[in-house]
């Protein structure tokens, strides 16, 4: 009970100070003027960065990126659409959206693909496939039917969609029942990772000597040094952001690497979850 006076002493302080700091400000702000930089600074500024600018694109040279919010979406078949995304030379990489309930018919890959389940989930063959799980498929492999119960949005690479002679040889291919090459799916799970360097997490998904996918998890705050690409590299980002140099990639965004470009340092700020595609 001898204590409430004293703490509403110090609380009455407290105002008495914030009313006169606001009071100092007020005055102090009273007497302040605006004064607008002088031509020669703002011509300095507008040099230097436009010079930056520059220096930017130039560094950037040989890389593209189309944002989750950008490209066209275009019918495949009913409940099905696609959104291209890189026409490579052994098959595109696309976007597939499922509607609920809608399937793809029985195929047989012309090319080595690759897919990721972004949202929703497929159910392939006897086979369910959720959020960030993998499945490939190589060249000459069968698929029976690709279908989703609840709807879904997929990244495919290596895919025949888009190519409709490829298409329709996959279709045909698919009618024959003998399957000698069996595909392969890794579950979005714990198990695989290794911490590279500090604060960056790999997990292998496949590979042919030459080239590797890969998952990779950076953690917030981590830094890592720039590199080159002897082939075409490709990044689907998951989850999270990742700073490439200038380059901001947020979730859905999808980016290319052309041979013989360099990404500068790779730094993240809230840390992302990425696939990437590239040379071992």
């Amino acid at each position: 009970m001898n204590k409430q006076p004293q703490e509403l002493t110090e609380q009455a302080m407290s105002d008495i100070e914030v009313m006169e700091q606001a009071k100092i400000f007020e005055m102090i702000s009273g007497q302040l003027q605006t004064i607008p930089p002088s031509q020669t600074i703002l011509d300095s500024l507008e040099k230097r960065l436009e010079n930056r600018i520059q220096i930017s694109i130039a560094k950037h040279a040989g890389l593209r990126t189309i944002r989750s919010r950008e490209g066209l979406w275009q019918h495949l078949v009913s409940g099905i659409r696609y959104k291209p995304l890189w026409q490579g030379h052994q098959g595109n990489s696309v976007l597939i959206e499922f509607a609920p309930g809608a399937a793809l018919p029985l195929h047989r890959h012309n090319y080595l693909e690759e897919g990721i389940v972004l949202s929703g989930s497929l159910q392939v063959d006897d086979m369910e496939l959720n959020q960030f799980d993998y499945h490939v498929s190589p060249a000459g492999s069968r698929h029976g039917r690709i279908q989703s119960k609840q709807g879904a949005v997929a990244y495919l690479r290596g895919s025949s969609i888009g190519q409709p002679l490829s298409m329709f040889k996959e279709v045909l291919g698919g009618l024959v029942p003998k399957n000698h090459k069996n595909s392969q799916s890794i579950k979005n799970n714990p198990g695989g990772w290794v911490e590279v360097q500090l604060g960056l997490f790999q997990k292998d998904l496949w590979t042919d000597g030459i080239v590797a996918s890969r998952f990779f998890r950076i953690e917030p705050g981590t830094e890592i040094e720039g590199h080159f690409h002897p082939l075409d590299e490709e990044c689907m980002m998951l989850s999270g952001d990742i700073f490439l140099g200038d380059i901001l990639l947020q979730e859905g965004d999808y980016h290319l690497a052309s041979a013989d470009s360099e990404h500068l340092g790779i730094t993240s700020d809230a840390g992302g979850l990425l696939f990437v595609r590239g040379a071992v």
